[in-house]
């Protein structure tokens, strides 16, 4: 990628992400990159995204400088619409009522499994992460965008294990296991965009950034990656969406 570029990749991630975000839809956020993107959208080209916070807040507006380092943190209620419990907002999920989960995880495969749980021999694994949370609920339910950085060791052939599940095995694997809504949307990384083909389910190069390669995303990825017929650059981020997010952080403590 170009070193010539005015924002950093967490800024990067942000916008791009918050790009695919639509007006009038419910996102399921947790702090970090999702919350950016979803606040971006909220103050850009979606007034009407509504919020919803793990720890039961719904309708978040999040104040400039007063990030909430955490979903259950009070500042997470600030101009909220209501503040439920984490039962009542999970189920929400389960009445069809969220569009979007921002999902993460140590581990992506090419069908969109995440894992969240351990890495390596479930009986003595090497490290141990901090589990599902709402993760799985959110991956069964909704339509999920990951944001992360594009690492070999992130993107890989197989997961560990399946904390959050994506399309399975591929093909109609997710729907013949009972999963009948959501799945995996998109993968937005450092590097690209990522979608998944409509029938084998795998995942697909859609939109590379400037002065990426193909090449160079497939050298980062650990498994073969489709590249789709009609492959787009992505416009960079504006200045005025990094005005929001430098606004939103003016001491740049997460967005560095």
């Amino acid at each position: 990628m170009t070193s010539e570029r005015n924002y950093t990749a967490t800024e990067l991630l942000s916008v791009v992400a918050g790009r695919l975000l639509k007006d009038g839809q419910v996102v399921f956020a947790g702090v970090g990159v999702p919350l950016f993107a979803a606040t971006l959208a909220q103050r850009t080209h979606a007034p009407s995204l509504t919020i919803l916070f793990e720890g039961g807040t719904i309708g978040a507006f999040v104040e400039p400088g007063k990030l909430p380092p955490s979903t259950n943190e009070q500042r997470c209620t600030h101009r909220a619409n209501m503040l439920l419990s984490a039962t009542d907002v999970l189920l929400l999920l389960q009445r069809g009522y969220v569009d979007i989960g921002f999902m993460g995880g140590a581990q992506i495969d090419m069908y969109g499994n995440l894992n969240s749980s351990y890495i390596g021999d479930p009986d003595e694994p090497r490290t141990r992460l901090p589990g599902t949370g709402g993760g799985n609920d959110i991956s069964s339910l909704a339509n999920m965008i990951v944001a992360t950085r594009h690492e070999k060791r992130r993107f890989v052939e197989k997961v560990d294990f399946i904390t959050s599940p994506g399309f399975l095995d591929g093909g109609d694997t997710r729907r013949g296991s009972g999963l009948l809504a959501g799945g995996m949307y998109r993968v937005v990384t450092d590097l690209g965009i990522m979608g998944f083909d409509s029938h084998s389910k795998r995942m697909k190069i859609l939109s590379l950034h400037p002065g990426v390669t193909a090449e160079e995303v497939q050298d980062n990825t650990g498994f073969e990656l489709l590249v789709d017929d009609n492959v787009q650059v992505t416009d960079p981020p504006q200045e005025s969406e990094l005005n929001v997010l430098r606004e939103l952080d003016p001491d740049r403590m997460y967005t560095a």
